[in-house]
Order: structure tokens, then C-alpha cells, then sequence
């Protein structure tokens, strides 16, 4: 699976771009979740962290697999 990081994600996982290996079995956002804070526990101190699978915005019931695409989206502000 290819992990795209933005702002401060990118800070906390040390790269823009990261590829890995989520197994031949797709998971949830929820469980990618659990196993993206184990790795990088920083994430966690973010006040929302959204996700976005293939360029679409999504949820943490939507399945994944080794052929997607998904970004991080730490929170942002803008005026």
C-alpha cells in the first residue's frame, strides 16, 4: 500500500512517501489505524487525523488492500 503523509504526518513518520505491506487479506481504516499508532505513537497527540483512500475522503469502516493508495491528513487551518 502506498502511504502518502501531509504536514506534520510527514514530520512524525519521517518520509512523504512510504510503501508498505499490508498482507494479501484487506483491512479497515480502523484496524490500518491501530497498527499506524503502534508504529508512530506521535500520531495520536493529533487532534483529528483523516484519511483519504484513492483521492477520496473516507471513514474508518472503509476496507483497504495492498493495491490502494492512502494519504494521511493531519488537521488544518486556513483564513
Amino acid at each position: 500500500m502506498k502511504i502518502i503523509s501531509f504536514g506534520i504526518t510527514k514530520d512524525i513518520t519521517g518520509s512523504l512517501f512510504m510503501d508498505l505491506d499490508m498482507g494479501e487479506k484487506p483491512i479497515s481504516i480502523a484496524a490500518f489505524k491501530e497498527l499506524l499508532f503502534k508504529k508512530y505513537p506521535a500520531l495520536m497527540d493529533l487532534k483529528t487525523l483523516s484519511f483519504a483512500v484513492n483521492n477520496a475522503y473516507t471513514n474508518e469502516d472503509t476496507i483497504v488492500n495492498n493495491q490502494d493508495e492512502l494519504a494521511l491528513i493531519p488537521p488544518v487551518s486556513g483564513g
